[in-house]
This record gives structure tokens, sequence and C-alpha cells, in this order.
């Protein structure tokens, strides 16, 4: 395996975060300020593709309940995205998030043409309504905050961020809460209406063996760490941090994991790795891992351990 890494700065991580310049004499970069300024809903709303692997649609956009959702967003697997941001201390951004959340899932069709508008018809026709999410930022959250969040029946994300210096910005997970994918009616999904299985109709319709398989890789790839969560969507599971790292198919004599790792640092392998750039697959990922068997799974390892660790 051929990785191509040059380390020009180092992050030490201590307790609460702090980060350190070690060029010349070690100075500690201090943290700015938990307010949140209108700067850097702005930068998000530029980047927000490279910081959360979302689409960013449209920012401060009104409701037809004279509500304003701060910024809209697709994600990586074609589900609505709601951001809302904590400008102070007191602000119940959750609540508000859950609000304006709910009103979504009620004027789907609004949105599909917003979409539609914005990045063409064959963009908005991708738009999956089983994962719709909210991700709420802020400067800090607390433990009420990570409690509630746990109880609601929503995917939320809690992100805290911090600025360091003018140049340097931080976004941590702190809690990431998914639940089972939505059917019409915001209720659990059962089956997609198409001639396409469900993931779920999928993994239980195929061999004992593989699916026994895939379970084992399910739980190797959330133990590799607490930031990892699973999304099981319709015709695929990914499993992300902030973004996916990998997604899984099922087929009746395979299991193909796509990984967000770049094929040119690994040496591939004739029908165990593949370079998929350009050909099309369900989910998200540039490398392909085709396992059949549980040696295929071992060798696999390595490469889950390193789109865990570069993601």
């Amino acid at each position: 395996m051929a990785l191509h890494t040059e380390i020009k700065k180092v992050v030490f991580i201590i307790s609460d975060i702090k980060l350190f310049n070690i060029t010349g004499q070690v100075v500690e970069l201090p943290a700015k300020s938990v307010t949140l300024e209108k700067e850097l809903q702005l930068l998000i709303e530029k980047n927000m593709t490279t910081f959360f692997g979302v689409t960013f649609m449209k920012s401060e956009y009104v409701t037809s309940n004279g509500g304003r959702i701060d910024s809209l967003g697709v994600d990586e697997n074609f589900c609505p995205v709601i951001f809302e941001y904590k400008r102070s201390s007191n602000e119940n951004v959750i609540n508000q998030g859950l609000f304006y959340l709910d009103w979504l899932l009620d004027h789907k069709a609004e949105f599909e043409l917003l979409v539609m508008n914005i990045r063409g018809k064959d963009y908005s026709d991708k738009i999956d309504w089983s994962m719709p999410r909210l991700i709420c930022i802020a400067g800090d959250f607390t433990k009420y905050d990570e409690y509630a969040v746990k109880q609601i029946s929503r995917n939320i994300d809690l992100i805290r961020y911090k600025k360091f210096g003018d140049d340097l910005i931080m976004f941590e997970l702190i809690n990431s809460h998914t639940i089972t994918p939505l059917k019409a009616g915001n209720e659990p999904m059962a089956t997609k209406q198409s001639g396409d299985k469900t993931f779920d109709e999928q993994l239980q319709s195929t061999d004992p063996k593989l699916r026994e398989l895939y379970l084992s890789i399910r739980d190797y790839i959330l133990a590799l760490g607490d930031d990892v969560t699973e999304n099981q969507l319709k015709l695929y599971c990914a499993f992300k941090k902030i973004k996916n790292i990998v997604c899984a198919e099922v087929r009746m004599k395979s299991i193909m994991l796509y990984l967000r790792v770049n094929p040119d640092d690994v040496a591939l392998e004739s029908g165990f790795t593949r370079d998929v750039r350009g050909i099309g697959h369900w989910g998200t990922g540039e490398l392909e891992i085709t396992i059949k068997n549980s040696a295929d799974f071992e060798k696999a390892r390595p490469l889950l351990d390193l789109t865990y660790n570069i993601n």
C-alpha cells in the first residue's frame, strides 16, 4: 500500500482540544469567542461540501409559516439537510431546527422545486426523503442539549466549532443521532416504490453466510470510533463521521464497499479493489472493495482503518 503524506504542522489534542504552533518556540493558539458571527455562516455556506459533504442550496430560506431556515442543502446521499446556528447561549437551536425539519417534511414538493430551480430536474429527482437531517452548529452545547437529542426521533448532528487566529477553524462532532429511515407519512420506511430491492430486503434475501459476514463488517466499521454512525438508506448503507467514510451494498454473492480513499494511494488488486472514479454506483467513495468471504474481509481491514484515520 503506497501512501504519500507530507506533515507540515502538528496538532496536539489535549482534553478540550488545544492547538499549538510548534514552529520555533511552542505557542498555544487561543480559541476565539464562541459567539457565532454572520461571516462564519457565510464561510460554511460557501464551503459546505468541503466541510460537511453537503451541497449548499439556499440561505435564510423563508418558510410559509413565517420562519426563516438559516441554511438549506442536500447531502452526499441526496438527503435534505437543514443547518441552524446557535448565536447565543440561551437560544434553543435544537427545538427551532426541529420545527423547521417538521415543516420541511410537510412541504417536500416546495423543497424539490427549489432544488430543481438551482440544480436541475435530474438532480432534484434523486432527492431521498428517507434520512432528512438537522445539523446544529454552535460554539458550545450543554449536557442537556446532548441528552435532549438522544430522546428525539430525528436525525440530528451537534457540531461544535472553534476559531484559532484568523486562518484556522475546527469542527468537532459532539453528538450524531440517527434513526430508522422514513417513508411517506414520516414513519419508518418498509419498502421502496420501485423495482429495486431496498438495502434491507437485499440483505435478508442474500445467502445467510454472506449476511453474517456483512454484520461482522458492520460491527468492525462501527467499532472504529465513537464518532462513526450508521445511516441505512433505501439502496445502500452509509457509515459516516461528519461525511461518509464507507458505503456498503449487499449483492447475492458479494458485499461491495466504497471507501472515501484516493485509489492512487492504494496498490490495487484485480478482483478485490478497483478505482471507481467516473464509474456509477450507489453511495459515495472512489475506492471499491469486493468482499466474498472472510479472507477478503481480513484483507479489507487495513483499508477500513485507513479511511477512518484520514477522514
